[in-house]
């Protein structure tokens, strides 16, 4: 049985940091590519970052210069460190797991992201 489980959420003041965690089990990490989505009371969820197993990484353009995804494999853990953070990042943050080669999908119960102005 495949389990994503994020932590690292909370209540965190415009221009503060965090770091969020994702703990897989029940895959092979490495065969996956690992990554964020988020998403905001009232919006569609939306792609964060993203991480191959080879470490190539793509964000979206509201948090390029200000997060930064990483991974280890060795832990089967992905991390999204946020920096500068503003009230719009605001949401629900959730954990994907994609098959590099099947294309099958994980999603963690996600974990709330506050940014108070």
């Amino acid at each position: 049985q495949v389990q994503l489980v994020e932590s690292g959420g909370g209540l965190v003041q415009a221009g503060g940091s965090l770091r969020l965690s994702c703990a897989a089990s029940g895959l092979i990490f490495s065969r996956n590519v690992m990554a964020w989505y988020r998403q905001a009371p009232g919006k569609q969820r939306e792609l964060v970052a993203a991480i191959t197993n080879g470490g190539s990484t793509n964000y979206a353009d509201s948090v390029k210069g200000r997060c930064t995804i990483s991974r280890d494999n060795t832990k089967n853990t992905v991390y999204l460190r946020m920096n500068s953070l503003k009230p719009e990042d605001t949401a629900v943050y959730y954990c994907n797991a994609e098959g590099q080669y099947s294309h099958t999908q994980y999603w963690g119960e996600g974990t709330l992201v506050t940014i108070s102005s």
